[in-house]
């Protein structure tokens, strides 16, 4: 069982920068690949980035991958989205993933827990 709790969500004109974390509770935050995902007003759920349980690959979207970075620390059962140059389009509740299935980037139908999510607002 992992439990996630988000946080470093917040309200920034566009240009600025972020940090949101992912704090993960449970032994086994190590064996999991992790991710994370937005969601829009009146959009899907989207796929932004996701990382090994060793931190050995990662991956990230298209729209995002010049600009945010993810990370995790597993001493601290942490993972990362160093998010820059933020965009409008940005705006999004974003929320973190986990899943043990070992292939980047992650599906969806493959996540098996979800934190409960950390509003990011961006303003033109």
């Amino acid at each position: 069982q992992v439990q996630l709790v988000e946080s470093g969500g917040g309200f920034l004109q566009a240009g600025g920068s972020l940090r949101l974390s992912c704090a993960a509770s449970g032994r086994t935050f190590s064996s999991y690949t992790m991710g994370w995902f937005r969601q829009a007003p009146g959009k899907e759920r989207e796929f932004v980035a996701a990382i090994t349980w060793s931190g050995g690959r990662i991956f990230h979207a298209d729209s995002v991958k010049d600009r945010f970075r993810i990370s995790r620390d597993n001493a601290k059962n942490t993972m990362y989205l160093q998010m820059n140059s933020l965009k409008p389009e940005d705006t999004a509740v974003y929320y973190c993933a986990a899943s043990s299935d070992g292939h980047i980037p992650i599906y969806q139908a493959l996540v098996e827990y979800w934190g409960q999510g950390t509003q990011v607002t961006v303003s033109s």
